[in-house]
């Protein structure tokens, strides 16, 4: 009986042995076949190369523009000022209002003046008086020295009072003289035709030469200077770029110059730059310059702002749009299309900007070919379907 159990026991091993080898050898088909059916599916999906825009990279002459931040004076800006003290009798002329020169303003009250000036004629009275009484004096003692009657002393005596009485006149002349121009100077007026600033004394305030504020401002703008600051490696390219030995025989060759508004609206007329600084500022560490413009309008007023266009033309220069470049790690590139239609990622130097392009230095040259869009999805050596950007917009055209 133990044997007959032994063998009974034997024999189900091996029937259960056989079940799990028939079921690895059905799961290995199931792979198999799996793997044979998916092959053909996953060749199937594979996408193909984007068809992506391509444009041919010349050479033109071309003009890139530099901004600057710039500030704006007036041809002349001056603070209107008091030259005697007294009370402010009349103001006679309205903030932002135009002037002529020679204009009065303003009014000081001139009572204590005119009274000097009266006091100051009535010395010289005095004087020229007093010189008619030397005269006499002289005139009488002449003959009498003559002959001998008086001794000479008294008759030099009587001369010398007569040179003190012409020297006291001319004195009191003086004087007169300078009662009248302090007399003037209670009509305080335009020095030079302009706009009138704040005026931020009224009637009735006390003024003097020393105020720290002005009466007024006093701006001729009918041309306007324009001041923008080189840093010093601006200025060595500046010096480069543009011709002249010297500065004043480089300002001659300058281009014109615009001028962009705070509204980065561009003024309707160009200027020149007629000014460069002798010296670098210590503090920033730039150079001064200054373009006119001329404001027969009135459109500019003194503390404006804007940015200072300057252009420099390019003979042969490499334009590339923007939107065809990237950017990584301070560095640009352009995806250039090569052999086999696979594109390559080249760096380029950029040396200046034009509109929307970029002025290329180095890194493409005439002739090339660089994608224009859909950089973001492309990576090294992948290949592209390449359209013709021309061809687009002749297509784009038709349809339209």
């Amino acid at each position: 009986m133990n044997a007959i159990h032994r063998l009974f026991i034997l024999l189900n091993s091996v029937k259960q042995f056989n079940n799990v080898k028939l079921t690895l050898i059905i799961l290995s088909f199931s792979v198999f076949l799996a793997s044979c059916k998916s092959a053909p599916d996953q060749a199937a999906a594979a996408p193909p190369p984007p068809v992506l825009p391509v444009s041919t990279v010349n050479a033109s002459a071309e003009t890139t523009y530099i901004e600057y931040p710039a500030s704006i004076q007036g041809a002349v800006d001056i603070d209107v000022r008091p030259q005697v003290s007294g009370y402010l009798q009349s103001v006679l002329v309205n903030e932002g209002a135009f002037v002529s020169a020679g204009q009065t303003l303003f009014k000081i009250n001139d009572n204590p003046y005119r009274e000097a000036l009266n006091n100051a004629k009535a010395s010289l009275h005095a004087a020229e008086a007093a010189i008619l009484n030397a005269q006499l004096e002289v005139d009488k003692l002449t003959p009498l020295v003559q002959n001998k009657v008086v001794s000479e002393f008294q008759l030099k005596t009587a001369k010398t009072a007569y040179k003190i009485a012409q020297a006291n006149a001319e004195q009191a002349k003086a004087s007169v003289a300078s009662a009248q121009i302090n007399l003037g100077y209670t009509n305080v007026k335009a020095t030079v035709s302009g706009y009138i600033g704040r005026i931020p004394k009224k009637q009735g305030s006390l003024v003097s030469p020393s105020d720290q504020l002005a009466l007024t401002q006093l701006s001729d703008i009918h041309e306007v200077h324009v001041y923008f600051a080189l840093a010093e490696n601006d200025f060595n390219s500046f010096n480069t770029n543009y011709p002249g030995k010297t500065p004043a025989d480089r300002i001659k060759h300058l281009p014109a110059v615009e001028l962009v508004l705070a509204d980065n609206s561009v003024y309707p007329t160009k200027g020149k730059i007629d000014m460069i600084d002798g010296q670098f500022d210590k503090n920033t560490g730039a150079i001064t310059l200054r373009a006119s413009f001329p404001n027969a309008s009135g459109t500019l007023r003194s503390g404006n702002t804007g940015k200072l266009r300057l252009g420099l033309k390019h003979d042969d220069a490499i334009l590339i749009p923007q939107s065809a470049t990237v950017e990584m790690q301070d560095k640009v590139f352009v995806f250039a299309l090569k052999k086999g239609n696979k594109v390559n990622k080249m760096p380029i130097t950029v040396i200046g900007k034009s509109g929307d392009n970029y002025l290329i230095k180095d890194g493409v040259k005439s002739g090339d070919q660089i994608v224009l869009s859909g950089l973001d999805r492309l990576q090294e050596g992948q290949v592209i379907t390449p359209e013709k950007a021309t061809d687009k917009a002749a297509s784009l055209k038709t349809k339209s």
